[in-house]
């Protein structure tokens, strides 16, 4: 008997037998019509005595097949055994190595290290899958994200903020030229969550935070122990060409940056001609596809019509945007394609924002825009934007400075002069490999003059007033990991005020870590 019918045919024996039973019995049940009782009640006696005696040799033939196969399989085992210690010291070295007596990986070790190799894909998958799993108090996927981002940086002259400058000051006798630090406060965190359809709409809301929103007042070191801030908050509600956003988000009219990891608080050149703003918005995007590559976007909303002004403390009152009633508006059309097989851009926006400045001062803000992203031969790219406007401090235009008094703003007899401003950046870079890039930068904001010196002591809400501030900038990004990143950067400013220039540059070494 073969090791194919070792079950089957002791199961089929006793399907038979069954069967044999129910079937005398119904011929016992059919012969007790025509016979006595007595002799039907013998015959299926003896009937089933037989039965019974099949019974026990099938049952019988069955132990004897099951020992007989556990001999054989321990047989085999010790079998297996004996080979493995009769294999020479030599052998042993090659299979170790995965490799046979004729020189060729044996069938064996490649086995194992297919086996080995699908493990561990699956390991990977386990872990994948394990690391995307974060527990949400709804049913719907939650993804957690975020970047541990460590700056040393050492500032030659004199600047308005320590850890990431954004204008220098005039120097003094009286405060230091040079100085050193650490921070690690312009790391994020933010989470998404993706949520359900509705209307045809795929949900979703995302939230980022960092940690830029100022020190403990009187904690000892408190300079290390940066306060958290939320930096953007948004709902989306996503159709196949058209999408709504809601919430606090970045300055869709002002969409790229220059590339920096020294700068994230406040997003790198803001004040130097990149105009910028994380404010509580309503806004609608509508998707156009010319062709396969080439698509047109076009944005228009609403904003919170804020204008520079410092904040006071734990309340809140109206700026001169809000005490006016009404919102800030603004629009973007963009266009991009395919030049030389990588991504080209170009866009131009408009905005504007009607201020109330108090006892009958008003005036209108607004801006225009244009921005682009341009690739060039030998893995160069050009970026940018421009921007000229009026009053639009509160998207970091004109040095953040919307308009300047000539005397204390609370006084009736302070006149009123809205700030004229242009500026913008350029970005070239450079992708010397997938993982390592160059960067140079240069950018400019500059207030008109005539603004400016329009009054013989000006006053606005900084402790001086600005009348122009350009920067530079050189830094390397290396990413020996998709999670891992380590820059060097250079950063030059040099401001100008009503009074003294200030000039001062930052070298800031980078090391950060994304999850």
């Amino acid at each position: 008997m073969n090791k194919q019918t070792l079950c089957s045919v002791p199961l089929d024996r006793l399907l038979a037998l069954f069967a044999a039973i129910l079937v005398c019995c119904s011929a016992s049940a059919q012969q007790s019509a025509t016979s006595s009782p007595n002799q039907a009640l013998a015959d299926s006696v003896q009937e089933l005595r037989e039965q019974v005696r099949e019974l026990r040799s099938a049952v019988a033939e069955i132990r004897s097949e099951a020992s007989e196969y556990r001999a054989e399989n321990q047989q085999l085992r010790q079998e297996l055994e004996t080979m493995h210690a009769s294999i020479p010291a030599t052998a042993s070295e090659k299979g170790a190595a995965g490799i046979d007596s004729a020189g060729e990986p044996s069938p064996f070790d490649q086995r194992i290290s297919s086996l080995e190799e699908t493990t561990q894909v699956l390991e990977s998958e386990v872990r994948s899958q394990y690391q995307t799993k974060v527990e949400s108090a709804s049913k719907y996927r939650l993804r957690l994200s975020g970047l541990v981002l460590l700056n040393l940086f050492h500032n030659g002259g004199q600047v308005n903020n320590l850890d990431f400058p954004t204008y220098a000051t005039p120097s003094s006798p009286y405060r230091p030229n040079s100085s050193f630090g650490a921070t690690l406060r312009q790391s994020e965190l933010g989470f998404e969550v993706f949520g359900p359809t509705v209307a045809g709409a795929k949900t979703s809301g995302e939230v980022h935070f960092d940690f830029g929103g100022g020190f403990p007042a009187g904690a000892l070191d408190g300079v290390s122990t940066g306060l958290v801030r939320l930096r953007t908050a948004t709902v989306h509600l996503d159709w196949d060409r058209v999408s709504l956003v809601a919430g606090q988000d970045g300055l869709f009219l002002s969409p790229v940056s220059p590339t920096s990891f020294a700068s994230l608080v406040i997003p790198s050149f803001g004040y130097s001609g990149n105009l910028w703003a994380w404010t509580p918005q309503l806004r609608a995007e509508r998707r156009f596809q010319l062709s396969e590559g080439q698509s047109i976007v076009i944005d228009g909303g609403i904003l919170d019509n804020l204008t520079g002004e410092p904040s006071y403390g734990t309340s809140r009152f109206p700026q001169a945007g809000e005490s006016s009633g009404q919102p800030a508006w603004a629009v973007r059309t963009g266009w991009s394609g395919k030049m030389r097989g990588r991504v080209m851009g170009l866009g131009a926006g408009g905005y504007y924002s009607r201020q109330n400045w108090g006892i009958y001062r008003r005036t209108d803000g607004w801006a225009a825009t244009a921005d682009w992203r341009v690739p060039l031969p030998a893995r160069l790219e050009l970026s940018g934007e421009f921007y000229r406007g009026r009053a639009v401090g509160g998207i970091g235009g004109g040095i953040g400075q919307s308009v300047l008094f000539s005397g204390d703003p609370s006084l009736p007899t302070s006149l009123l002069r809205p700030v004229n401003s242009a500026g913008g950046w350029s970005q070239i870079k450079f992708a010397a490999t997938p993982r390592l890039e160059f960067n140079g930068v240069f950018g400019e904001d500059h207030p008109f003059s005539a603004d400016v010196h329009a009054f013989t002591y000006p006053v606005g809400y900084y402790p001086v007033v600005l009348a122009a501030n350009r920067s530079e900038m050189m830094n390397f990004i290396f990413r020996p990991r998709s999670d891992l990143l380590i820059s060097g950067e250079y950063r030059h400013l040099h401001t100008s005020t009503v009074g003294a220039p200030g000039t001062a540059g930052q070298v800031n070494m980078i090391m950060g870590v994304l999850f």
